[in-house]
Formats: structure tokens, C-alpha cells, sequence
């Protein structure tokens, strides 16, 4: 014999209230054993209209602890078909059930209808509150997109949702504590979420008196000391800019974690707007002087913008600041302020104006370094780009601390998730 017991440990969390601390071990079901799935409607796009009584959840409403309710389709009448449980109320639960599967939300607002592959979650043996919970970590995530791979986009099938194992304490009473632990958390991760958006728009709208209308040619909000400088000038972006350009990257030279220089693709631009306010500090793949002198590659410097200059991502117009010395990939441009003409930070700023959209051709859309070159913007003298440069860089560190303050608050949810639920059967 191998003296090993072939006995499980009991299941519990490792960190527990005290008064349940004697209480035993968690269940162990399907996720099917305490929940209903319920279906979504198949709604015609040519049905939809823009002045619709209700509005449609799809998948892009479906976001991973919350429901974003921006430009959410509506439509009317309602179907005469339409399922009761497809009508919505706030404090439903969701699942998304195609391409990234397995992110759940409540409902906000009631009146909504629930559109095919998107899911409802309806506990029926569990807590509702402490279910949403038990399901909104990321193990119930990676489970469900491991479960949805193959194909184009993945897909999740009801089994795939209601054979997950799911774990929880029968005691009532604790499911609850647990549950409104987590929420108390998450109402101050909501706040302070809501304190970064509020800063973030404050920011926007400053922008916009900062930066004259289109059609004008001074701004509507103007620092004292240059309120009799006169109009902004129509100037070319390559008058004040040198235009960088990217370099092919090579399969084989990918894969580096480590290096004097992060080695940008538009993903890395892409993930610097979405988390780090646009400052490009890391990359996903890394290089170094050798790489350098094979592709004779030049660095981008420290201060120049970045952004996609082929493909559906320039359609995005996503600018990114690069804060470290980097290269980039031949699908990416830089801008770089002439010394005496133009500020680094304002040109940052000045490129999230111009909409790359309207200069691009081709069945692929794309721009050339010519034809960055012969954009037309507007622009002050560089003293008045310096001023503000600082004030909207000063906002954006402010954005900058209060981002990472939701970040922290987060990692703490996280972290206290692990503990507060038991991670594996032995």
C-alpha cells in the first residue's frame, strides 16, 4: 500500500467568519443543480431603430462585472413571441455566451430585452447575491473560455455553463455574509470607478474649449497671457512633426520578455489607451542592441506619439505617448515635435483631433508617411503649446493616481475572493 489516503479534504475557505468557522465543508454541485439558464431572443438587426421604446443587451453590453448601457440598440413593439423571462429587470444576471464568453453583469435598468447569445442566470437553490459572486472570478472565466475554444469565435452551450462545478456553504446565512462583503466592496470600487470616468470627462470636455471647434480657429477657453495672441495657425504635421516610422518585426525575433527596448505593435497601443492612461512604458515582446543592428533599427524617442497606421485599428484612432525609448512595428507611425516648432505633450493631445479616417485610402485602410506629412491643423506658438501641455499633463497624473487607487482596490477584491472561497477539491 502507498500509506496515501484516498479520502478529499474537506472543502473550505481559508479565510471564514468566525461564527461559521465550526459550520463544515463547502458543497460541491453543478452549477445546473442551483441555477436555470435561460435563453436569449433572436432579434432582426432591420428591426432595430434608433428612437425603439426598449433596449436591446447583446454581448458588447455584457462587460465582466458590469453592464455597459452606451449605445445599447433599442427596438419596438416588443415581439409577439417574446418570452417573459426575455424581458430583463434590474438585478438580473448575465453571461456572455459568444467570442469573450464567460463575463457576467447585472442589469442596471429595467425594460430591457435579453437578445440571443447572451444568457440569464437564474438561481433557484443559492443566494442570488453570493451566486453572482461565486461565478464573477476569474477561474469561472478561464473555465468557460477553455470550454468555448475551436471555431472562429468561441461559443458556449448551455452544458457548458450548467456542468461547472460550482462550490458554496449550505448555511444560508453565511452565503449572505459572504455576499454582502463582496458588494460592500464592490460599492467602493463602483465610486471610485465613477471618480476616474468623472476626471477622465472632466478632462475631455476640457480638451474641447482648450482646442478650437471645427471651424474655428481659436479655442473658446484661452490662458490670460495669450488671450491677444490672435488666431491658431494652419500648419502640416509635417512642418512640426518628423514622422516616424516602424520597423518589420520578425517571427523569430518575438518572444523576448526582457530587453533594453519594448518592441510596440499596435496591440501594445491598444493596451496602453485601455490601462495606462496612453503612456506607453511596457511591451508584450522585448529587444535589444543586436536586434537593433540586424533590423538597423532606429528607437522611437522618449516623448514621441504613436499610433496604427494600417488596418481596422487606425480606425480607432488610438494614440499612445511613449514614456521609455521603444521600437515599433511597420503597422505604426510616430510623431516627433521639431525642436522650436511644436511641444511633445501638445502634439500627443493635437493627434487624438485628427481622425486618420478621413486621409486613409485603399480597400485596407492605411496612411504613408507622405501623407501624415500633408495633414493640415491647426496650432499656437509653442509657448502657448507649453501651457497647455501642463495643464492637461497635471490632470492626467491626477486621472494617473486615481486609476491606480481602482487598480489597488481591485487586486484587493481579488485577493480576499481567493481566500474567501475555497480554490480547488483536494
Amino acid at each position: 500500500m502507498s500509506g496515501k489516503s484516498d479520502k478529499k479534504k474537506p472543502l473550505v475557505p481559508s479565510l471564514r467568519f468566525p461564527e461559521f468557522r465550526e459550520a463544515g465543508a463547502w458543497e460541491v454541485k453543478r452549477l445546473g443543480d442551483v441555477a436555470a439558464l435561460k435563453n436569449g431572443y433572436a432579434f432582426k438587426s432591420s428591426k432595430y431603430s434608433d428612437n425603439g421604446a426598449y433596449k436591446v443587451v447583446t454581448i458588447a453590453n455584457v462587460q465582466a462585472g458590469h453592464m455597459s448601457i452606451e449605445d445599447m440598440q433599442r427596438i419596438s413593439p416588443l415581439p409577439s413571441d417574446l418570452q417573459t423571462h426575455q424581458k430583463l429587470s434590474a438585478g438580473d444576471i448575465l453571461i456572455s455566451m459568444t467570442g469573450n464568453v464567460g463575463r457576467i453583469c447585472y442589469v442596471l435598468i429595467d425594460d430591457c430585452l435579453l437578445n440571443q447569445r447572451v444568457g440569464k442566470l437564474v438561481p433557484t437553490k443559492i443566494d442570488k447575491e453570493f451566486f453572482y459572486h461565486s461565478i464573477q472570478n476569474g477561474n469561472f472565466q478561464t473555465a468557460m473560455q477553455e470550454r468555448a475554444k475551436g471555431g472562429a469565435q468561441g461559443n458556449l452551450s448551455a452544458k457548458d455553463i450548467l456542468q461547472h462545478v460550482i462550490y458554496y456553504p449550505n448555511n444560508k446565512h453565511e452565503q449572505q455574509k459572504i455576499a454582502h462583503c463582496l458588494s460592500s466592496l464592490d460599492e467602493v470600487i463602483g465610486l471610485q470607478a465613477k471618480k476616474v470616468q468623472a476626471l477622465k470627462q472632466h478632462k475631455k470636455g476640457l480638451m474641447q474649449q482648450l482646442f478650437p471647434a471645427e471651424g474655428e480657429t481659436t479655442p473658446r477657453l484661452r490662458f490670460p497671457e495669450f488671450r491677444e495672441a490672435g488666431a491658431w495657425e494652419v500648419k502640416l504635421l509635417g512642418g512640426i512633426c518628423n514622422v516616424l516610422q516602424g520597423y518589420g518585426f520578425p517571427e523569430r525575433l518575438q518572444g523576448r520578455q526582457g530587453g533594453k527596448y519594448p518592441f510596440c505593435k499596435v496591440s501594445d497601443i491598444t493596451s496602453a489607451v485601455n490601462e495606462n492612461g496612453g503612456h506607453v512604458v511596457t511591451a508584450a515582446n522585448y529587444a535589444d542592441e543586436d536586434i537593433v543592428a540586424e533590423l538597423r533599427a532606429k528607437p522611437i524617442p522618449v516623448g514621441a506619439t504613436i499610433f496604427a497606421k494600417i488596418g481596422e485599428a487606425l480606425r480607432l484612432n488610438k494614440r499612445a505617448i511613449v514614456d521609455v525609448e521603444c521600437l515599433v512595428d511597420n503597422n505604426v507611425a510616430g510623431l516627433k515635435a521639431k525642436t522650436s516648432a511644436a511641444v511633445d505633450y501638445f502634439i500627443f493631445l493635437l493627434s487624438q483631433n485628427v481622425d486618420l479616417n478621413k486621409h486613409c485610402g485603399g480597400a485596407v485602410p492605411s496612411v504613408n508617411k507622405s501623407t501624415i506629412e500633408a495633414i493640415k491643423v491647426l496650432a499656437p506658438e509653442p509657448p502657448e503649446q507649453q501651457k497647455i501641455a501642463h495643464c492637461l499633463s497635471s490632470l492626467d497624473e491626477v486621472i494617473g493616481l486615481e486609476s491606480h487607487k481602482l487598480d489597488a482596490l481591485k487586486n484587493l477584491k481579488k485577493g480576499l475572493m481567493q481566500q474567501l472561497f475555497p480554490q480547488e477539491v483536494a
